[in-house]
């Protein structure tokens, strides 16, 4: 009985709701298209969604110009169009927080404009001053890689405990490294003590997860590794090689995996700029073809390798990667993930691996796609199951297997 009283009190609201929004009303408008998004008291329906927000964005409703540019930017619904999507950011970003971090996502990404790193800040900071905690730890991430500004440890401190003030998932994530590496050890417990309980956490998560999620699970994670990285390497037992971490941006996993790589073995280059010498556009995915001849460009001796997508290539692989961890060495893996969520229904993603944990048979990622450090733990279950790939270049020939960087000792 009261659940019938509810839902004829909320089909009153909707109908008042809709009511509103055939009047013009902008902001019911824009309630209106978050109901059929989200399938709340109406079947969910991106198309309808879309229409209302359409109308209220037209009738200047700032989060509803941020609706409707997100649409473009994901391909939702409607194609994507990033340079669309850029126009409807930039026209609602000096009012709404949410659009001038996509605003930033767009200038730090190449996403229907120049690249430009100092913009892309400029926008993640008005945003954080507006209350979005993303953006500044978004910001936080790009000072302390020095990612198209000169390196500024203090104001990426700044920046995270104010993505810390806003409860923001990977800003607690981030202040935690600055603090761990500060020696400030229970101050970056507290920290991501407080990021594993914002969200449920297992005993490990994967690459795939929400960055919500995943900035969850990293916080339990690395509570986890805590003692690992203050303790000097046992071969066969555990392994941990630290590595610097590039926060990717849009579709930079590639070069930024890379990046960190080379900035492992002493370069400097970012993320960016070792996009730059392939030839493929920024905010475009990268052949791995290019990134091994970009690596020679720099003056780095890499090669690639590969193992079959078997059980027997699994272990041959992980062999292979645990004698490469136990003498200090990462390896940059790539990655494909397989579900209707992704386009075309499969997606891939380059990282590093960075250390193993023998006994707990797990795995230790440096993902350029989550928070500051990057640090995740990983099955060897899922390992298995996600370094995989039939499309990481022109040199895959459309035959899966497992395909590694190395670096190349006999050089």
């Amino acid at each position: 009985m009261i659940i019938s009283i509810v839902s004829a009190e909320d089909q009153t609201h909707l109908e008042s709701l809709r009511s509103r929004a055939e009047d013009g009303d902008c902001q019911a408008q824009l309630d209106l298209a978050f109901r059929y998004r989200d399938g709340k008291g109406v079947s969910k329906d991106d198309a309808e969604a879309m229409k209302w927000a359409h109308l209220a964005a037209d009738g200047g409703q700032v989060e509803a110009m941020d609706f409707v540019g997100f649409a473009y930017l994901r391909g939702s619904v409607v194609r994507r169009n990033p340079v669309i999507a850029f126009g409807y950011f930039k026209a609602a970003a000096e009012k709404s927080a949410q659009a001038a971090f996509n605003l930033g996502q767009c200038y730090y990404g190449a996403q229907g404009t120049e690249q430009d790193c100092l913009a892309a800040l400029e926008y993640w900071k008005k945003a954080a001053e507006r209350g979005h905690g993303r953006a500044a730890s978004c910001a936080a991430m790009a000072y302390l890689a020095g990612e198209g500004v000169t390196p500024d440890p203090v104001e990426a401190r700044r920046l995270a405990e104010r993505a810390v003030e806003l409860n923001d998932p990977s800003g607690l994530v981030v202040l935690g490294e600055i603090q761990f590496q500060a020696g400030e050890l229970d101050a970056a417990k507290a920290n991501w003590t407080a990021a594993s309980k914002l969200l449920p956490t297992g005993a490990t998560g994967h690459p795939a997860q929400p960055s919500a999620s995943a900035s969850a699970q990293q916080g339990a994670d690395l509570l986890k590794l805590i003692e690992y990285r203050q303790r000097k390497s046992e071969p066969g037992k555990f392994a941990f090689v630290q590595m610097p971490h590039i926060h990717q941006g849009y579709n930079n996993c590639g070069s930024t995996a890379c990046a960190s790589f080379a900035r492992f073995q002493g370069h400097t280059i970012s993320g960016w700029d070792f996009k730059r010498i392939c030839p493929s556009p920024l905010g475009t995915g990268t052949d791995w073809g290019h990134l091994l001849e970009a690596s020679e460009k720099i003056g780095q001796k890499w090669k690639l390798i590969t193992f079959t997508p078997d059980d027997a290539g699994f272990d041959q692989a992980t062999t292979f990667l645990k004698s490469e961890l136990d003498a200090g060495r990462p390896v940059v893996v790539d990655f494909k993930y397989i579900g209707p969520q992704y386009p075309n229904g499969s997606a891939g993603h380059t990282l590093n691996v960075c250390g193993y944990l023998a006994e707990e048979n797990l795995y230790i990622l440096c993902n350029p796609a989550v928070a500051t450090p990057g640090l995740q733990l990983i099955t060897a279950d899922d390992l298995k199951d996600f370094w995989r790939s039939d499309h990481y270049g022109a040199l895959s020939k459309g035959v899966l297997s497992r395909p590694a960087f190395v670096m190349d000792v006999s050089r």
